[in-house]
């Protein structure tokens, strides 16, 4: 399957400003720190909901003591945690804000022999998700090199006219607007337009 068909390219290029992930090593009396103001606690108050002394969990915070197993259960019971959770940074625990806004018409365009792809929220980097509409100029299997298919997974939406989403497993469905799918994107599909005017729709594709 080339890429002139599959939206491969547009996930590359969703993906290409993206920066490598990496751990950075836990630091325990910070996280515990972080669980104690997160519920609005303060060391009078956590200390006691955990059953040890202002100054042990004083010292915890500012990594001046390693606490004993009992007393990580202590801490985790008081911070209503369970004990793998105070070694486990939370995924993302800041709020960005982050937003875009893409009016009709916007969005850099992307056209093929079958689809004419229409990026969106461009102005967010290092994604989760790539969504995009799509006009569907294919009306027939044949207009395809193979099967379409691509990391992750896809959701897709019907915007105006008639589709039929043809997949490697299943018998094709025809989609009027209003109707969606969820599908692995790694099983082979394809999508025409069976309408008088193309078909248009919009994909999400996740991205991690």
């Amino acid at each position: 399957m080339t890429d002139t068909h599959a939206p491969t390219t547009l996930i590359r290029i969703a993906r290409e400003n993206g920066e490598s992930p990496h751990t950075a090593e836990l630091d325990l009396g910070a996280r515990v720190r972080e669980l104690r103001k997160s519920l609005g606690l303060t060391l009078e108050q956590a200390s006691k909901q955990a059953g040890l002394a202002r100054s042990t969990l004083s010292k915890i915070e500012n990594g001046q003591m390693s606490p004993t197993f009992e007393a990580l259960k202590k801490l985790a019971t008081g911070l209503e945690i369970s004990v793998p959770q105070l070694f486990t940074p939370p995924e993302n625990n800041q709020v960005t804000g982050r937003m875009s806004v893409t009016k009709s018409g916007e969005g850099a365009r992307h056209l093929t022999t079958t689809y004419e792809h229409g990026l969106l929220a461009e102005g967010i980097s290092n994604k989760k998700m790539l969504p995009y509409s799509a006009r569907i100029h294919a009306r027939d299997m044949s207009e395809f090199d193979g099967w379409v298919r691509h990391d992750g997974e896809e959701f897709l939406y019907v915007l105006t006219g008639v589709a039929r989403l043809y997949t490697e497993f299943y018998e094709p469905v025809e989609m009027r607007r209003g109707d969606s799918a969820y599908y692995d994107a790694s099983m082979g599909h394809n999508l025409v337009s069976v309408s008088a005017e193309d078909a248009t729709v919009l994909w999400v594709t996740s991205l991690s």
